[in-house]
């Protein structure tokens, strides 16, 4: 007698299920296209430019210039005391890779790169990843120069005592304050919100002078990458 009651209520049931998972609201888009993983983000920015820099085979220290540079689509330019800046290091040494290295420096100096075709977009997901070495209290700081001719330095900083570390961050988290790009020290307060959409150069900076050879002051800069997006000049 019970089995009617039963099979009745067991089709009410399957009956409100279905009413249920007809009226659920559709899952929102995802990066792989099924409900369940993470949403949609913005899309990621290309990788700009690499650049490792080109030493000679056994060639010594000396001061960095354009034959220096191994992507042919960059120029390299010099600030500050960057005239002094020296390549070192040699291809497959992972102990001492090719690099720029600070420590002649006797005033502040920076290195910057600039596509002879391109501006970049650093705005959205863009980011640098780069490694680098360093002593004493230096620390590597990005710069760049806008389609408008402002120079930029970010409070972002990286550099190990004791070893080469690859390292990444991205632009967005950066904050920026004016740079005196003749002088290479920080000028003002922090800039609020600077356009970042089109950008001349990319590079970097130590700020501080360097102590010579051995231990003391300086920064090593080896590989860089800058993820944006080309913008035609």
């Amino acid at each position: 007698m019970l089995r009617p009651i039963v099979t009745v209520s067991a089709g009410i049931a399957f009956l409100a299920l279905a009413i249920a998972f007809a009226q659920a609201p559709a899952a929102a888009p995802t990066r792989e296209g099924r409900a369940g993983r993470e949403p949609a983000g913005p899309p990621r920015p290309p990788l700009f430019f690499r650049e490792e820099w080109h030493q000679a085979p056994g060639a010594p220290e000396h001061g960095v210039n354009a034959e220096g540079v191994g992507n042919t689509n960059l120029e390299l330019k010099l600030y500050g005391a960057g005239k002094d800046i020296q390549i070192t290091g040699q291809a497959g040494d992972e102990n001492n890779p090719p690099h720029l290295w600070s420590g002649l420096c006797a005033a502040t100096c920076a290195a910057a790169l600039r596509d002879k075709s391109n501006y970049i977009d650093l705005t959205g997901l863009a980011k640098i990843r780069w490694l680098t070495k360093v002593s004493g209290f230096h620390q590597v700081h990005p710069i760049v120069k806008l389609a408008d001719g402002t120079w930029l330095v970010g409070d972002h900083a990286d550099g190990s005592t004791v070893d080469w570390h690859e390292s990444e961050f991205s632009i967005s988290e950066v904050r920026w304050l004016r740079l005196d790009i003749d002088k290479v020290l920080t000028k003002g307060n922090f800039v609020a919100k600077p356009d970042l959409s089109k950008v001349d150069e990319v590079g970097f900076t130590d700020l501080m002078p360097g102590s010579g050879h051995g231990p003391g002051g300086w920064s090593d800069v080896a590989f860089i990458e800058v993820y944006g997006r080309p913008v035609k000049r």
